[in-house]
């Protein structure tokens, strides 16, 4: 079955980075766009960035435009997310989505994201 794992969260200060990657198995990884959501406590799941098919088309929420980046790998099955110059409210937890049928898509159970000093 369709199976998405995050991996990478972890506790770093304002200003500091990580990269969160998301393993996919389970269906033809290559043939689908893939997403990044965020949720913090109390607000609803934002997306963060996505990335089509290919790689070549990205895109962005506006609050981590320059900090951000979203990439793939087709031969991996795995899309990431290189995140720099984090801030205080980029903490949420972390999900990678994949548009599969379905009413909902694929969602992995998500990686938390800390920023605090």
């Amino acid at each position: 079955q369709v199976q998405l794992v995050e991996s990478g969260g972890g506790l770093v200060q304002p200003g500091g980075s990580l990269r969160l990657s998301c393993a996919a198995s389970g269906f033809t990884f290559s043939s689908y766009p893939m997403s990044w959501y965020r949720q913090a406590p109390g607000k609803e799941r934002e997306l963060v960035a996505d990335i089509s098919v290919a790689g070549r088309r990205t895109n962005y929420r506006d609050s981590v435009k320059g900090r951000f980046t979203v990439s793939r790998d087709n031969d991996k099955n795995t899309v990431f997310l290189e995140m720099n110059s984090l801030k205080l409210e980029d903490t949420a937890v972390y999900y990678c989505k994949a548009p599969t049928p379905g009413p909902y898509g694929s969602w992995g159970q998500g990686t938390q994201v800390t920023v605090s000093s």
